[in-house]
C-alpha cells in the first residue's frame, strides 16, 4: 500500500524509522516542517533519514497534491491536510477523547495524570474527533520531566506503527470505533504567557509545571523587576509556617540558591536563566519577588 507520512519532532522520526523497516509498504514521499516552538525539532534528522533511504522529502509548502488512493499518516502535525479523511490516520499524544487539541502530553503532566498514552485515529472535520483505531497507555510516576515522558510515549508510537503496518502492508485499513463523546476534554494551544508560573499554586503543582514545560519546550518563566526569567530546574523544599505568606517572595538563600514561597510549600530554584541561556544565579538581591506579570 502507498503511504505518505506527514511528520515532525522526535516522535515523527522514530515513527518513520519503524515504517521504513516494514515490508510491502511503499513510502511515496515524506512531508515535514520546522517547529519553531522547540529547541530541538528533529527536522534535519528526518530529512537525513529520508535521504539515506532515497525517499523523496518535501517541506510542507512544497508538498505535492495528494492522490485520493493514498493513505496519509500524520505524526506531531499541526496543520490541516487536504485529503480524503477516511484515508488519513492521525497519531495523538493522549488517551482520547481526553485532551483533544494541543500539547496533550504537557497538559497530562501538569495535571499529574498517573497514566499517559497515545491514540491512532482516523481524520475528522473537527480536530481529534476521529474514530479510534488503537490506543496504548502506560503508568508513570512523579517527578517526571517532559523529555522523559516524550521518550516513553515514543515507544508507544513504535507499537502503534507496528499495529498499523500489520494492516496497511496487506492493503487494508485497520478497523476503528467511535470516541465516547461524554468523556471528551480539550487542551488549548500555548503562548508565552502560558509558560508563566502561578506562585499561588502549591509547590507540588509548580514543580510539575516546571518539569512539564521544560526542554524541548521554552521552559517555565517568571518576572523579576519586570524582566522575564526562565526557571529551568527546581525542587520542592520543606515548608515553614509563614505569618504573612506572599507567594513569589524569596524566603531563604541556601547554598546560594533561592527558596521561593508558594501558595503552599516552598520551591528551591537550582537553575535560573535569561532568554539567552545566561545563568542568573546567585541572585543580585535577597529581597527578590518572582511575579507572573511584568
Amino acid at each position: 500500500m502507498d503511504i505518505i507520512p506527514y511528520l515532525m519532532t522526535s516522535k515523527g522520526l522514530i515513527f518513520l524509522k519503524t515504517l521504513i523497516e516494514a515490508k510491502n509498504l511503499n513510502i511515496l514521499y515524506v512531508v515535514s516542517d520546522i517547529d519553531t516552538s522547540l529547541s530541538i525539532d528533529n527536522f534535519n534528522e528526518i530529512k537525513t533519514l529520508c535521504d539515506s533511504f532515497s525517499i523523496p522529502f518535501f517541506c510542507r509548502k512544497d508538498a505535492p497534491k495528494i492522490n485520493r488512493d493514498t493513505v496519509i499518516i500524520a505524526v506531531s502535525w499541526k496543520w490541516i491536510i487536504h485529503a480524503d479523511l477516511s484515508k488519513i490516520i492521525v497519531i495523538h499524544d493522549s488517551l482520547l477523547p481526553k485532551y483533544r487539541g494541543f500539547n496533550p502530553l504537557v497538559s497530562a503532566l501538569i495535571n499529574g495524570d498517573k497514566e499517559i498514552g497515545a491514540t491512532a485515529i482516523y481524520g475528522n472535520s473537527e480536530y481529534d474527533k476521529g474514530d479510534i483505531i488503537k490506543q496504548i497507555k502506560t503508568s508513570i510516576t512523579y517527578p517526571i520531566k517532559i523529555r522523559e515522558a516524550i521518550v516513553i510515549v515514543s515507544k508507544l508510537y513504535v507499537e502503534l506503527a507496528k499495529y498499523l503496518i500489520s494492516y496497511l502492508s496487506s492493503g487494508t485499513l485497520p478497523p476503528s470505533k467511535p470516541q465516547e463523546e461524554k468523556n471528551a476534554t480539550y487542551s488549548l494551544w500555548r503562548n508565552d504567557d502560558d509558560y508563566l508560573i502561578n506562585w499561588s499554586k502549591t509547590s507540588n503543582q509548580i514543580k510539575r509545571f516546571i518539569d512539564a514545560v521544560g526542554s524541548p519546550y521554552k521552559s517555565s518563566s517568571s518576572y523579576i523587576n519586570k524582566k522575564r526569567v526562565r526557571v529551568i530546574e527546581a525542587f520542592e523544599y520543606p515548608d515553614e509556617f509563614i505569618e504573612n505568606r506572599t507567594p513569589g517572595k524569596v524566603i531563604f538563600i541556601k547554598n546560594r540558591l533561592p527558596i521561593i514561597v508558594c501558595g503552599k510549600g516552598l520551591i528551591m530554584i537550582t537553575r535560573l536563566e535569561d532568554d539567552h541561556n545566561n545563568s542568573l544565579l546567585p541572585l543580585l538581591s535577597f529581597r527578590t519577588i518572582f511575579k507572573n506579570h511584568n
